[in-house]
């Protein structure tokens, strides 16, 4: 990955209670470390010789958004034009699942169109991710 010309931003409803908010931040942010090793950096040591496990090399903003403006970024998401972004959506129906077993039989039933996104993750090239997300505010 081009670290000079790619970015990497979460897009969190920002109508969610702050333990949710975390919560699809951290996921989203787990499951992005799995599909992109190559942008977490080398294990570090600090002064006193104690290793502390590497982090990701570039900043991922994290942005406010709606769940309609999170929804029509996913739609646009599946557009050829976007197809070499790499996307990670969390939603209220993952969310309530106890079981990834649950979680698989669950999506099976329901069509994308059924669901209520609490956030998106997106990473690449950055005139992309720009487009999609370049005028949304920081969650702060």
């Amino acid at each position: 990955m081009d670290l000079q010309n790619s970015k990497c931003v979460m897009v969190v409803d920002e109508h969610l209670p702050l333990g949710l908010i975390a919560n699809t931040a951290a996921i989203m942010g787990i499951t992005l470390g799995k599909q992109m090793p190559e942008v977490v950096g080398a294990d570090v040591a600090d002064q006193s010789g104690n290793v502390h496990l590497g982090i990701i090399e570039f900043p991922v903003p994290i942005l406010k958004g709606s769940p309609e403006i999170i929804k029509e970024i996913r739609e646009k998401l599946y557009q050829p034009e976007f197809q070499d972004l790499t996307v990670v959506d969390f939603s209220s129906l993952a969310q309530g699942c106890k079981t990834y077993e649950e979680f698989i039989e669950k999506m099976g039933q329901v069509p994308e169109s059924n669901l209520q996104y609490f956030g998106i993750a997106v990473c690449g090239q950055k005139k992309r991710v720009n487009k999609l997300t370049g005028s949304m505010p920081l969650l702060r």
